[in-house]
């Protein structure tokens, strides 16, 4: 049986998550009406994994997470809506030791539970079994080339990426000759990939594509947060837009990314969900467009922490090909689906902890 404690100041939400979880015949639940009951009921039922609100009275779910995590650690999965502040707030928890997030399809309390139950099941049975590693503080960035991150200043970056994006077209357009990072991550994400880009180096020679599962209002407060946190230029890839050393793209959500070619120039082109695959953005549809696009000997593909098998097909492609590719270690990993399915098809050049991942990727650029 699987002990999970749902946390909810509204008493129809709990109900609803209950009865959902109920129904699965393998959980044996508890229920919280807010922060400070989470963190007593932590303490006294010792749930294996918890679902948790943002926003309630008392406590919210911020204050609670923190509290949680400094007295007894658990895999814990955020409920939060789908709105900029929402996302921001989600952020903040995964940077607490969240283990991943499910955002309400109708908001505050959604009556449309059903839209994302599958989803919220398989997090919640991925998060119960996933390893809570210790949290790393990024690296500091250097002010002459970037902003300090503020919670004030996430909103502003929201609109220097737009701004950025469009300078852009005016940088270099990635040429014939250099190589490309492509990364493919889900559940523990964010923070693998906090841990990841802020190492590469502002004269990092190459462009990196990143697909992160992830809702389409949550990417852009997501690019955002990086900008702040990176030397590199951290875009969302809303529209299309030619490839540029000196930048990170990330996919934007509620939708998939491929690369393609304009009049030459390798340009990265969002697209609508495609019925064939089962995560968005698309690992997989990334993959096979970069490989039809860029030579595989100038390809680095990184795996990340995630769930499921999205990628893991076209990174074996890439490195059968002759490009090199590189899976997260069990060691680190969150969740080891993604990677762990990279490595069974023979996909993977090297398997690395995270905090090798960056060094490895910096020396083959360098060469």
């Amino acid at each position: 049986m699987i002990k999970l404690l749902i946390v909810d100041d509204s008493a129809l939400m709990r109900r609803q998550l209950t009865l959902l979880f109920q129904a699965e015949g393998d959980f044996e639940i508890r229920q919280a009406r807010n922060g400070q009951e989470a963190v007593d009921e932590n303490r006294l039922f010792c749930p294996d994994v918890v679902t948790l609100d943002i926003n309630m009275p008392e406590m919210d779910g911020i204050t609670a997470l923190s509290l949680i995590m400094a007295e007894r650690p658990v895999p814990v999965v955020m409920v939060s809506s789908l709105t900029e502040k929402g996302a921001l707030a989600t952020f903040e928890a995964l940077n607490l030791g969240a283990v991943d997030y499910v955002a309400k399809p109708g908001g505050t309390i959604s009556l449309t539970l059903d839209q994302v139950k599958p989803d919220l099941l398989a997090k919640v049975r991925a998060a119960a079994r996933a390893k809570l590693g210790k949290r790393r503080a990024a690296p500091p960035v250097n002010p002459a080339n970037k902003p300090a991150a503020s919670t004030q200043g996430l909103r502003q970056r929201l609109i220097d990426e737009r701004e950025t994006a469009q300078r852009s077209t005016a940088s270099t357009p990635m040429s014939s000759a250099e190589g490309l990072l492509i990364i493919g991550v889900s559940t523990g994400g964010p923070r693998a990939l906090e841990q990841v880009l802020p190492a590469l180096p502002a004269n990092f020679p190459w462009p990196v594509v990143v697909a992160q599962h992830m809702p389409g209002s949550f990417t852009g407060p997501f690019s955002a947060r990086l900008n702040g946190l990176c030397e590199l230029n951290v875009v969302e890839a809303a529209h299309p837009m030619s490839v540029q050393t000196g930048t990170i793209y990330i996919g934007k959500g509620g939708a998939d990314m491929v690369l393609t070619r304009r009049a030459g120039v390798l340009t990265v082109l969002p697209k609508p969900e495609s019925a064939e695959h089962l995560w968005h953005p698309s690992v997989e549809l990334l993959a096979r467009s970069a490989q039809e696009h860029v030579k595989p000997s100038q390809i680095v593909a990184v795996m990340l922490t995630g769930m499921g098998y999205d990628g893991a097909d076209g990174f074996t492609a890439i490195k059968k090909a002759g490009g090199r590719t590189i899976a997260e270690a069990e060691e680190t990993a969150v969740v080891f689906g993604m990677p762990a399915e990279l490595i069974e098809r023979g996909g993977a050049s090297m398997v690395l902890p995270l905090d090798k991942v960056a060094n490895q990727v910096k020396a083959w650029a360098s060469r």
